[in-house]
């Protein structure tokens, strides 16, 4: 579904080249659930826009469902984004004057969704996520973690093969991180494809696969089954 190999990112100004990804290499699966963890400035943000075509890669290639997105113009990459990727942020990214149907409406709108079919997709969407009864609240009336509830059926609307989510828990509080995590495991189980970064160890212990990136690399990855570690692969060099 989503193939890096030897992808880099550099950033260049007029004193310094700065390495963001060295060599990438990863390989997702269909169905996957992959948690991203490393330090600050490891590379995890430049990988995550560069999976969801939001900035271009300096070096390697990117496959996703079989189209090399380094061939893409800039429009086609939009496109492409539009159709296959929705995406889950730390901050909500909720518009404070519209109500909850109105917030997952936009993106549908921006893609040129009928009504009818908007309607349908905002409400079977804000039940799936637990809000179905709260439609016309505005995001100021709910808590922290119904707001990225509402994000997370933002996402979902757009009908995505392949949801990128980053640090979604990272506002919240530990109960509310865990129910956004469980909804989170319910959307994978009903075949969503999912690759989240996050800070939270014991969070990212419940995605099946676990990488680390450092300095720009893969330093490893682990497969979970529960919350018992089955296996780990290290490269020789990083």
């Amino acid at each position: 579904m989503l193939s890096m190999k030897k992808v880099s990112k550099v950033y260049q100004t007029e004193m310094i080249q700065t390495h963001a990804l060295r060599d990438f290499d990863l390989q997702v699966n269909e169905g996957e659930f992959i948690a991203v963890t490393g330090p600050s400035g490891s590379g995890k943000t430049t990988f995550l826009n560069i999976a969801g075509m939001l900035e271009p890669f300096t070096g390697g290639q990117y496959m996703l469902d079989d189209v090399d997105v380094g061939s893409l113009s800039d429009n086609q990459r939009a496109d492409l984004r539009n159709q296959k990727i929705g995406f889950i942020f730390q901050g909500f990214n909720l518009i404070p004057d519209l109500n909850l149907y109105e917030n997952v409406e936009v993106p549908l709108r921006y893609r040129g969704v009928k009504a009818a079919e908007r309607k349908k997709r905002i409400e079977t969407c804000l039940e799936q996520v637990g809000l179905g009864s709260r439609a016309k609240h505005l995001p100021q009336q709910l808590s922290g973690g119904q707001q990225q509830r509402v994000a997370i059926a933002r996402a979902l609307a757009g009908e995505p093969r392949f949801l990128l989510a980053d640090e979604p828990t990272g506002n919240l509080d530990s109960l509310m991180a865990r129910q956004v995590m469980e909804l989170l495991e319910e959307i994978n189980a009903a075949g969503a494809t999912i690759v989240m970064v996050t800070h939270d160890p014991e969070l990212a212990r419940r995605a099946p696969r676990n990488i680390q990136i450092v300095d720009g690399q893969m330093a490893d990855f682990t497969l979970y089954q529960g919350a018992t570690d089955i296996e780990t692969r290290q490269p020789a060099e990083v």
